[in-house]
């Protein structure tokens, strides 16, 4: 008797301890994104799954912080904004293999790691803002940034700024360390003023005169156009020109996704990563954030595709990111920012 209500006991205990935790179901979520862009997308998850999403966001400094914490990091799924990000995380050794299907199948292999440490779950390119009054022609490869044509016509942020390292790493690929130098060198030149700011005010100064062309992310010129009324005349007097490569397309960069080393709601992690590449995200992301989908068949935002259709240049990122230590180091050797 005693045997069968202890047995009846552990039992009711286990069924309360199992709704107990499907109550307590969540996921902790590090991120690059600011809070207010992703917050959509969480509730949307939230909504969908029943499990709730603590975020953390930061603008620097989250793989630092998940190595302090170690194995008692709290941390399940790490958010950034660039391959740099991304690299920084996987070499800071916070992160772990996704193993899932899901993801194989719904994002292509050139945005994905080959061991598997990440994941693109959203694109941007890396563009030219021009003058709509001063610039007549409607396409540009990178390799034309370097002609004397346009000496003392282009503005652009840090050349050690992770955006500019994605790109300039991505010519080193294309071209080798030898030419991507030269390049460099030809495109200071070219500059207008002293790199600074980041890519709005690139915008604001094509804007202004003080340059012809800016070179700027996609979405950045659609939240200037659509949610800054105080920024809109920049986006009003520029044009967005979808640059390629010489016998290539265009360079894009990740939003990615990574599963945290000692993540401890693992199961919950991997849910909201394959969640994160459904087709419900993959629509948010590209209306909210104004990102290119990774997952065929979404519909790209109205403004975005107003820059016309995007040829993506067929570089594996992987690939990008093994570059971006070598395109650093030729940013100071030309002294690009001086």
């Amino acid at each position: 008797m005693i045997k069968h209500h202890a047995l009846a006991t552990a039992v009711l205990f286990a069924a309360l301890g199992s709704s107990a935790l499907q109550a307590a179901e969540e996921v902790n979520v590090y991120t690059y994104r600011e809070t207010k862009l992703v917050q959509p997308i969480f509730e949307a998850f939230t909504k969908d799954t029943g499990v709730k999403v603590n975020v953390i966001s930061a603008s620097s400094g989250l793989e630092q912080r998940m190595k302090a914490e170690g194995v008692n990091s709290p941390a399940d799924v790490l958010l950034t904004v660039d391959i740099g990000r991304i690299d920084e995380a996987v070499q800071a050794g916070v992160t772990q293999p996704m193993k899932s299907e899901v993801i194989e199948k719904v994002v292509p292999a050139q945005y994905r790691d080959p061991d598997g440490h990440w994941a693109g779950i959203s694109m941007r390119a890396r563009v030219i803002y021009a003058s709509k009054d001063r610039v007549k022609q409607d396409a540009i490869t990178y390799e034309e940034l370097a002609d004397p044509k346009w000496k003392g016509k282009i503005c652009i942020r840090s050349g050690q700024h992770i955006y500019n390292n994605g790109l300039f790493a991505a010519y080193v690929a294309k071209h080798g360390e030898a030419k991507a130098e030269e390049w460099l060198r030809g495109v200071k030149a070219n500059l207008a003023q002293k790199p600074s700011g980041g890519d709005r005010e690139t915008a604001r100064d094509v804007a202004a005169g003080k340059c012809d062309l800016g070179i700027g992310n996609t979405y950045y010129w659609a939240l200037m156009m659509n949610a800054d009324p105080d920024k809109k005349p920049w986006a009003e007097a520029t044009k967005v020109i979808l640059p390629t490569f010489e016998g290539g397309g265009t360079h894009v960069n990740l939003s990615g996704v990574l599963l945290a080393k000692h993540a401890p709601n693992k199961a919950n992690a991997m849910k909201l990563i394959e969640w994160l590449a459904g087709e419900h995200a993959q629509q948010v992301y590209a209306d909210a954030n104004y990102e290119y989908p990774v997952r065929a068949g979404i519909t790209v935002n109205p403004t975005i595709a107003g820059y016309g259709k995007l040829n993506a240049d067929p570089m594996p990122i992987a690939k990008i990111a093994a570059n971006r230590k070598a395109a650093s180091t030729l940013v100071d050797k030309v002294g690009f920012d001086n």
